[in-house]
Protein backbone atom coordinates (compact mmCIF):
# COMPACT_ATOMS: atom_id res chain seq x y z
CA UNK A 1 0.00 0.00 0.00
CA UNK A 2 1.26 3.13 -1.36
CA UNK A 3 2.63 5.65 1.94
CA UNK A 4 1.09 8.86 1.90
CA UNK A 5 3.80 11.55 2.97
CA UNK A 6 2.74 14.96 3.80
CA UNK A 7 6.23 17.79 4.53
CA UNK A 8 4.86 21.37 6.04
CA UNK A 9 7.32 23.76 6.76
CA UNK A 10 6.93 26.28 9.93
CA UNK A 11 8.39 26.96 12.93
CA UNK A 12 7.35 23.93 15.26
CA UNK A 13 6.98 24.36 18.79
CA UNK A 14 5.40 21.43 21.20
CA UNK A 15 5.63 20.83 24.86
CA UNK A 16 7.16 16.99 25.00
CA UNK A 17 7.32 17.84 28.90
CA UNK A 18 5.99 19.61 31.61
CA UNK A 19 9.82 21.46 32.06
CA UNK A 20 10.02 22.97 28.63
CA UNK A 21 8.93 24.05 25.32
CA UNK A 22 10.65 22.53 22.13
CA UNK A 23 11.18 25.20 19.51
CA UNK A 24 11.91 24.21 16.07
CA UNK A 25 12.16 27.55 13.74
CA UNK A 26 12.87 27.30 9.92
CA UNK A 27 11.97 22.90 10.38
CA UNK A 28 10.18 20.60 8.20
CA UNK A 29 7.60 17.98 10.34
CA UNK A 30 7.03 15.11 8.11
CA UNK A 31 3.77 13.48 8.02
CA UNK A 32 3.31 9.72 6.94
CA UNK A 33 -0.45 8.38 6.83
CA UNK A 34 -1.61 10.97 9.19
CA UNK A 35 1.06 10.42 12.05
CA UNK A 36 4.22 12.45 12.70
CA UNK A 37 7.39 10.63 11.55
CA UNK A 38 10.22 13.59 12.18
CA UNK A 39 11.17 16.80 12.23
CA UNK A 40 13.91 18.09 10.60
CA UNK A 41 16.11 21.13 9.72
CA UNK A 42 16.34 19.94 6.22
CA UNK A 43 14.17 17.41 4.15
CA UNK A 44 15.72 14.49 3.98
CA UNK A 45 17.19 13.05 0.71
CA UNK A 46 15.08 10.50 0.16
CA UNK A 47 11.73 13.20 0.18
CA UNK A 48 13.10 16.27 -1.66
CA UNK A 49 11.47 15.56 -5.09
CA UNK A 50 7.90 15.29 -2.73
CA UNK A 51 6.16 18.70 -2.24
CA UNK A 52 6.16 20.81 0.66
CA UNK A 53 3.53 23.02 2.36
CA UNK A 54 5.38 26.31 3.22
CA UNK A 55 4.06 27.99 6.50
CA UNK A 56 6.71 30.42 6.74
CA UNK A 57 7.38 31.62 9.95
CA UNK A 58 4.03 30.71 10.98
CA UNK A 59 3.78 28.79 13.58
CA UNK A 60 2.94 24.85 13.61
CA UNK A 61 1.74 23.28 17.14
CA UNK A 62 -0.53 20.77 18.46
CA UNK A 63 -4.17 21.15 18.56
CA UNK A 64 -5.57 21.29 22.50
CA UNK A 65 -7.16 19.01 24.62
CA UNK A 66 -10.64 20.41 26.33
CA UNK A 67 -10.96 17.79 29.66
CA UNK A 68 -14.05 19.08 31.54
CA UNK A 69 -17.00 21.16 29.30
CA UNK A 70 -20.58 20.98 29.63
CA UNK A 71 -21.70 21.05 25.86
CA UNK A 72 -25.58 22.13 27.02
CA UNK A 73 -24.04 24.96 28.55
CA UNK A 74 -22.29 26.69 25.78
CA UNK A 75 -25.43 28.74 25.64
CA UNK A 76 -25.14 30.24 28.53
CA UNK A 77 -21.45 30.99 28.61
CA UNK A 78 -20.80 34.52 29.99
CA UNK A 79 -24.22 34.71 31.62
CA UNK A 80 -24.75 35.07 35.54
CA UNK A 81 -20.84 35.51 36.23
CA UNK A 82 -21.95 37.23 39.60
CA UNK A 83 -23.26 34.12 40.82
CA UNK A 84 -21.53 31.81 43.30
CA UNK A 85 -21.67 27.37 42.35
CA UNK A 86 -24.75 26.76 43.85
CA UNK A 87 -27.07 29.74 42.85
CA UNK A 88 -25.25 29.58 39.28
CA UNK A 89 -26.79 26.30 38.71
CA UNK A 90 -29.85 26.44 40.75
CA UNK A 91 -30.84 29.79 38.89
CA UNK A 92 -29.45 29.22 35.45
CA UNK A 93 -27.68 26.57 34.45
CA UNK A 94 -30.07 23.65 35.69
CA UNK A 95 -33.20 25.49 33.98
CA UNK A 96 -31.08 26.23 30.36
CA UNK A 97 -30.66 22.28 30.85
CA UNK A 98 -34.19 21.33 31.41
CA UNK A 99 -34.47 22.83 27.40
CA UNK A 100 -32.61 19.15 26.06
CA UNK A 101 -35.73 17.60 27.07
CA UNK A 102 -36.71 19.55 23.33
CA UNK A 103 -34.38 17.26 20.75
CA UNK A 104 -34.45 20.25 17.91
CA UNK A 105 -33.17 22.79 20.86
CA UNK A 106 -30.88 20.58 21.45
CA UNK A 107 -29.42 19.85 18.97
CA UNK A 108 -29.05 23.88 17.68
CA UNK A 109 -27.14 24.03 20.42
CA UNK A 110 -24.80 21.32 20.03
CA UNK A 111 -24.29 21.87 16.45
CA UNK A 112 -22.75 25.72 17.35
CA UNK A 113 -20.68 24.16 20.46
CA UNK A 114 -18.91 21.65 17.87
CA UNK A 115 -18.12 24.55 15.32
CA UNK A 116 -16.94 26.52 18.14
CA UNK A 117 -14.63 23.77 19.54
CA UNK A 118 -13.15 23.02 16.00
CA UNK A 119 -12.94 27.24 15.67
CA UNK A 120 -10.81 27.50 18.52
CA UNK A 121 -8.38 24.76 17.59
CA UNK A 122 -9.73 22.12 19.79
CA UNK A 123 -9.95 18.32 18.47
CA UNK A 124 -9.86 16.41 21.86
CA UNK A 125 -12.96 16.88 24.45
CA UNK A 126 -14.34 15.31 27.15
CA UNK A 127 -17.89 16.29 27.30
CA UNK A 128 -20.70 16.64 29.79
CA UNK A 129 -24.39 16.68 28.25
CA UNK A 130 -27.68 16.49 30.31
CA UNK A 131 -29.93 14.09 31.94
CA UNK A 132 -31.44 13.67 28.30
CA UNK A 133 -30.44 10.61 26.25
CA UNK A 134 -31.52 11.47 22.94
CA UNK A 135 -29.88 14.90 22.47
CA UNK A 136 -26.75 12.71 23.69
CA UNK A 137 -26.85 10.87 21.62
CA UNK A 138 -27.03 13.79 19.09
CA UNK A 139 -23.63 15.21 20.08
CA UNK A 140 -21.74 11.78 20.47
CA UNK A 141 -22.68 11.20 16.16
CA UNK A 142 -21.72 15.22 15.68
CA UNK A 143 -18.50 14.86 16.92
CA UNK A 144 -17.85 11.39 15.19
CA UNK A 145 -18.76 13.15 11.84
CA UNK A 146 -16.50 15.60 12.47
CA UNK A 147 -13.40 13.83 13.39
CA UNK A 148 -13.02 14.84 16.33
CA UNK A 149 -11.60 12.77 19.50
CA UNK A 150 -13.87 12.65 22.57
CA UNK A 151 -15.45 11.02 25.54
CA UNK A 152 -19.26 11.69 25.98
CA UNK A 153 -21.66 10.68 28.65
CA UNK A 154 -25.13 11.02 29.91
CA UNK A 155 -26.18 12.81 32.46
CA UNK A 156 -26.85 11.15 35.89
CA UNK A 157 -28.78 12.98 38.60
CA UNK A 158 -31.35 11.23 41.07
CA UNK A 159 -31.95 13.41 43.95
CA UNK A 160 -31.29 17.20 45.88
CA UNK A 161 -31.97 18.59 42.51
CA UNK A 162 -34.98 20.27 40.86
CA UNK A 163 -37.99 17.96 39.63
CA UNK A 164 -37.96 18.72 36.38
CA UNK A 165 -34.41 17.44 36.36
CA UNK A 166 -34.24 14.68 38.84
CA UNK A 167 -34.38 11.15 37.31
CA UNK A 168 -35.62 7.95 38.41
CA UNK A 169 -32.98 5.94 39.60
CA UNK A 170 -34.00 2.40 37.77
CA UNK A 171 -34.88 4.82 34.88
CA UNK A 172 -31.57 6.64 34.75
CA UNK A 173 -29.50 3.17 35.43
CA UNK A 174 -31.33 1.29 32.00
CA UNK A 175 -31.14 4.89 29.74
CA UNK A 176 -27.23 4.86 30.81
CA UNK A 177 -26.78 1.21 30.00
CA UNK A 178 -29.01 1.51 26.21
CA UNK A 179 -26.81 4.47 25.64
CA UNK A 180 -23.03 2.26 26.73
CA UNK A 181 -24.36 -0.82 24.62
CA UNK A 182 -24.95 1.52 21.53
CA UNK A 183 -20.92 2.66 21.75
CA UNK A 184 -19.05 -0.71 22.37
CA UNK A 185 -17.27 -0.39 18.93
CA UNK A 186 -14.33 1.03 19.11
CA UNK A 187 -13.70 4.54 17.78
CA UNK A 188 -12.43 7.86 18.42
CA UNK A 189 -15.83 9.13 20.16
CA UNK A 190 -16.06 7.02 23.45
CA UNK A 191 -18.90 6.85 26.12
CA UNK A 192 -18.18 7.75 29.50
CA UNK A 193 -19.55 7.62 33.16
CA UNK A 194 -21.05 11.11 34.54
CA UNK A 195 -22.61 11.00 37.64
CA UNK A 196 -23.28 15.06 38.02
CA UNK A 197 -21.30 15.30 41.38
CA UNK A 198 -22.10 13.28 44.62
CA UNK A 199 -24.88 15.31 46.20
CA UNK A 200 -27.09 15.27 43.17
CA UNK A 201 -26.73 11.06 43.21
CA UNK A 202 -27.67 8.38 45.41
CA UNK A 203 -26.03 5.77 46.63
CA UNK A 204 -28.25 3.53 44.90
CA UNK A 205 -27.93 5.37 41.82
CA UNK A 206 -23.68 5.40 41.88
CA UNK A 207 -23.49 1.67 42.88
CA UNK A 208 -25.64 0.89 39.90
CA UNK A 209 -23.01 3.38 37.50
CA UNK A 210 -20.39 1.27 39.37
CA UNK A 211 -21.44 -2.38 37.91
CA UNK A 212 -22.21 -0.74 34.68
CA UNK A 213 -18.44 0.69 35.05
CA UNK A 214 -17.37 -3.03 35.33
CA UNK A 215 -19.90 -4.27 32.39
CA UNK A 216 -18.80 -2.25 29.92
CA UNK A 217 -15.17 -1.47 30.82
CA UNK A 218 -16.36 2.44 31.10
CA UNK A 219 -14.99 5.18 32.81
CA UNK A 220 -16.11 7.86 34.74
CA UNK A 221 -16.50 12.25 34.26
CA UNK A 222 -17.43 14.01 37.62
CA UNK A 223 -16.99 17.23 39.60
CA UNK A 224 -14.90 17.20 42.46
CA UNK A 225 -14.34 18.98 45.53
CA UNK A 226 -15.13 21.79 43.13
CA UNK A 227 -15.89 24.67 45.89
CA UNK A 228 -16.10 23.96 49.85
CA UNK A 229 -20.64 23.97 49.62
CA UNK A 230 -20.03 20.91 47.21
CA UNK A 231 -17.05 18.89 49.17
CA UNK A 232 -18.96 19.47 52.63
CA UNK A 233 -22.12 18.47 50.97
CA UNK A 234 -21.52 15.46 49.51
CA UNK A 235 -20.04 13.60 52.52
CA UNK A 236 -23.33 15.00 54.48
CA UNK A 237 -25.28 13.28 51.71
CA UNK A 238 -22.65 9.90 52.27
CA UNK A 239 -22.51 9.57 56.02
CA UNK A 240 -19.79 6.89 56.43
CA UNK A 241 -17.23 8.11 53.76
CA UNK A 242 -14.07 9.68 54.44
CA UNK A 243 -14.03 12.09 51.15
CA UNK A 244 -15.07 13.07 47.87
CA UNK A 245 -13.21 10.81 45.84
CA UNK A 246 -13.37 7.81 48.01
CA UNK A 247 -17.24 7.50 47.39
CA UNK A 248 -16.60 6.79 43.98
CA UNK A 249 -14.07 4.31 44.50
CA UNK A 250 -16.45 2.27 47.38
CA UNK A 251 -19.18 2.75 44.73
CA UNK A 252 -17.24 0.82 42.46
CA UNK A 253 -16.38 3.25 39.66
CA UNK A 254 -12.97 3.47 39.67
CA UNK A 255 -10.34 1.02 38.08
CA UNK A 256 -12.63 0.41 34.88
CA UNK A 257 -11.61 3.23 32.70
CA UNK A 258 -10.11 6.62 32.94
CA UNK A 259 -11.33 8.77 35.75
CA UNK A 260 -11.46 12.55 34.80
CA UNK A 261 -12.52 14.77 38.22
CA UNK A 262 -13.10 18.32 37.16
CA UNK A 263 -11.83 21.55 39.09
CA UNK A 264 -10.05 19.21 42.36
CA UNK A 265 -9.78 22.75 44.33
CA UNK A 266 -9.66 21.81 47.86
CA UNK A 267 -8.27 17.76 47.94
CA UNK A 268 -8.13 16.23 50.97
CA UNK A 269 -4.78 13.51 51.82
CA UNK A 270 -7.05 10.99 50.96
CA UNK A 271 -8.37 12.41 47.69
CA UNK A 272 -5.66 13.02 46.51
CA UNK A 273 -4.04 9.55 47.14
CA UNK A 274 -6.62 7.72 45.71
CA UNK A 275 -6.38 9.98 41.92
CA UNK A 276 -2.77 9.32 41.92
CA UNK A 277 -3.31 4.87 42.71
CA UNK A 278 -6.46 5.09 40.07
CA UNK A 279 -3.81 7.00 37.37
CA UNK A 280 -7.13 9.51 37.05
CA UNK A 281 -7.01 13.28 35.87
CA UNK A 282 -7.44 16.61 37.64
CA UNK A 283 -8.79 18.99 35.54
CA UNK A 284 -7.80 22.63 36.09
CA UNK A 285 -10.43 25.28 34.45
CA UNK A 286 -9.23 28.64 35.78
CA UNK A 287 -12.02 31.13 34.41
CA UNK A 288 -14.50 28.81 35.62
CA UNK A 289 -13.55 28.32 39.47
CA UNK A 290 -12.61 32.21 39.51
CA UNK A 291 -16.62 33.05 37.76
CA UNK A 292 -18.30 30.92 40.16
CA UNK A 293 -16.27 28.77 42.46
CA UNK A 294 -13.51 31.10 44.26
CA UNK A 295 -10.91 28.82 44.51
CA UNK A 296 -7.91 28.04 42.56
CA UNK A 297 -6.64 23.92 42.00
CA UNK A 298 -3.22 23.59 44.63
CA UNK A 299 -1.55 22.75 40.76
CA UNK A 300 2.01 22.34 41.48
CA UNK A 301 1.43 20.45 44.79
CA UNK A 302 -0.82 18.36 42.56
CA UNK A 303 1.49 17.89 40.32
CA UNK A 304 4.80 17.24 42.56
CA UNK A 305 2.33 14.47 44.02
CA UNK A 306 2.56 12.62 40.62
CA UNK A 307 -1.25 13.44 39.80
CA UNK A 308 -1.79 13.69 36.00
CA UNK A 309 -3.61 17.54 35.24
CA UNK A 310 -5.33 18.64 31.88
CA UNK A 311 -6.81 22.01 31.28
CA UNK A 312 -10.47 22.43 30.77
CA UNK A 313 -12.61 25.46 29.48
CA UNK A 314 -15.99 24.21 31.91
CA UNK A 315 -17.92 26.48 29.60
CA UNK A 316 -20.53 27.72 30.07
CA UNK A 317 -18.69 28.48 33.54
CA UNK A 318 -16.24 30.11 31.51
CA UNK A 319 -16.92 32.73 28.73
CA UNK A 320 -14.79 30.79 25.88
CA UNK A 321 -13.94 27.47 24.28
CA UNK A 322 -10.66 28.88 23.58
CA UNK A 323 -8.19 26.34 25.90
CA UNK A 324 -5.47 28.93 24.71
CA UNK A 325 -6.87 31.52 27.19
CA UNK A 326 -7.39 28.84 30.00
CA UNK A 327 -3.39 27.80 29.50
CA UNK A 328 -2.54 32.04 30.15
CA UNK A 329 -5.11 32.13 33.01
CA UNK A 330 -3.66 29.09 34.28
CA UNK A 331 0.25 31.31 34.76
CA UNK A 332 -1.80 34.22 35.96
CA UNK A 333 -3.92 32.49 38.41
CA UNK A 334 -0.50 29.86 39.77
CA UNK A 335 0.87 33.09 40.93
CA UNK A 336 -2.37 34.36 42.77
CA UNK A 337 -2.25 31.10 44.77
CA UNK A 338 1.71 31.25 45.65
CA UNK A 339 1.17 35.16 46.77
CA UNK A 340 -2.40 34.42 48.99
CA UNK A 341 -1.19 31.16 50.14
CA UNK A 342 2.26 30.65 50.61
CA UNK A 343 3.69 27.18 50.26
CA UNK A 344 0.02 25.68 48.31
CA UNK A 345 1.89 26.13 45.03
CA UNK A 346 4.44 27.73 42.97
CA UNK A 347 4.18 30.13 40.24
CA UNK A 348 4.13 27.90 36.83
CA UNK A 349 5.40 28.47 33.21
CA UNK A 350 3.45 28.89 30.26
CA UNK A 351 5.49 25.78 29.00
CA UNK A 352 3.76 23.53 32.08
CA UNK A 353 0.66 24.71 31.00
CA UNK A 354 1.04 24.61 27.58
CA UNK A 355 1.74 20.85 28.42
CA UNK A 356 -1.18 20.06 30.59
CA UNK A 357 -3.76 21.57 27.42
CA UNK A 358 -2.06 19.35 24.82
CA UNK A 359 0.43 16.44 25.63
CA UNK A 360 -1.10 15.27 29.24
CA UNK A 361 -4.42 16.40 28.29
CA UNK A 362 -4.07 14.22 25.16
CA UNK A 363 -2.95 10.96 26.86
CA UNK A 364 -7.00 9.88 27.18
CA UNK A 365 -7.75 9.88 23.92
CA UNK A 366 -3.88 8.33 22.42
CA UNK A 367 -1.30 9.62 20.94
CA UNK A 368 -2.42 13.09 20.66
CA UNK A 369 -1.15 16.24 21.89
CA UNK A 370 2.69 16.11 20.47
CA UNK A 371 4.73 15.66 17.98
CA UNK A 372 7.04 13.44 19.10
CA UNK A 373 7.50 10.22 15.88
CA UNK A 374 3.85 8.34 16.66
CA UNK A 375 1.84 11.10 17.25
CA UNK A 376 -0.85 11.94 15.08
CA UNK A 377 -0.73 15.13 12.90
CA UNK A 378 -3.93 17.04 15.25
CA UNK A 379 -2.07 20.46 14.92
CA UNK A 380 -2.96 23.75 14.31
CA UNK A 381 -1.05 26.47 11.95
CA UNK A 382 -1.05 29.92 13.71
CA UNK A 383 0.12 33.30 13.01
CA UNK A 384 3.04 34.84 13.23
CA UNK A 385 2.00 37.38 15.88
CA UNK A 386 5.11 39.35 15.66
CA UNK A 387 5.55 42.80 15.04
CA UNK A 388 7.85 43.07 11.91
CA UNK A 389 9.96 45.37 13.57
CA UNK A 390 10.26 43.24 16.85
CA UNK A 391 11.40 40.05 16.11
CA UNK A 392 10.54 36.98 18.67
CA UNK A 393 11.24 33.32 19.23
CA UNK A 394 8.67 31.09 18.32
CA UNK A 395 8.19 30.23 22.32
CA UNK A 396 7.60 33.70 22.79
CA UNK A 397 4.79 34.00 19.79
CA UNK A 398 2.89 30.74 20.95
CA UNK A 399 2.96 33.00 24.71
CA UNK A 400 1.44 36.15 23.15
CA UNK A 401 -1.07 33.80 21.37
CA UNK A 402 -2.48 32.55 24.24
CA UNK A 403 -2.61 36.10 25.84
CA UNK A 404 -3.40 38.19 23.07
CA UNK A 405 -4.53 35.81 20.07
CA UNK A 406 -7.86 34.50 19.18
CA UNK A 407 -9.90 31.99 16.39
CA UNK A 408 -8.74 34.70 13.91
CA UNK A 409 -5.01 33.75 14.28
CA UNK A 410 -6.07 30.07 13.22
CA UNK A 411 -4.61 30.04 10.10
CA UNK A 412 -5.13 26.21 9.00
CA UNK A 413 -6.50 23.27 11.01
CA UNK A 414 -5.18 19.15 11.04
CA UNK A 415 -6.86 16.09 12.04
CA UNK A 416 -5.28 13.07 11.48
CA UNK A 417 -3.08 14.68 8.67
CA UNK A 418 -6.23 15.74 7.07
CA UNK A 419 -6.88 19.63 6.66
CA UNK A 420 -9.85 20.61 7.68
CA UNK A 421 -12.16 22.83 5.46
CA UNK A 422 -12.12 26.82 5.98
CA UNK A 423 -14.66 26.86 8.98
CA UNK A 424 -17.17 30.18 8.10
Amino acid sequence: MKTDIRIYHGDIVFAPSAKKLEENEDSYIVVEDGTVSGIYEHIPDDMKALPVTDFGRNLITPAFSDLHVHGAQFVQRGIAMDCLLKDWLNDYTFPQEAKFKDPEYGKLCYDAFVEDMLRHGTFHANVFTTVHRETSEYLFHTMEKKGMYGFVGKVNMDCHCPDYLKEDTDRSLRETEEFLAGHTRPGKVRPILVPRFAPVCSEKLLKGLGALARKYQCGIHTHLVESRWEAATALECFPGYESDAQIYEKTGLLGHGPSIFAHVIFPTGQDTEILKHYESFAVHCPEATNNVIAGIMPLKRLEIEDVKVAIGTDVGAAGSLAVYRQIAKAVQLSKLKEFYEPGEGKTITLAQAFYHATKQGGELFGKVGSFEKGYRFNALVIENMEDPWSPLSAAKRLERFCYAGDDRNIMERFIDGVMLPKLA
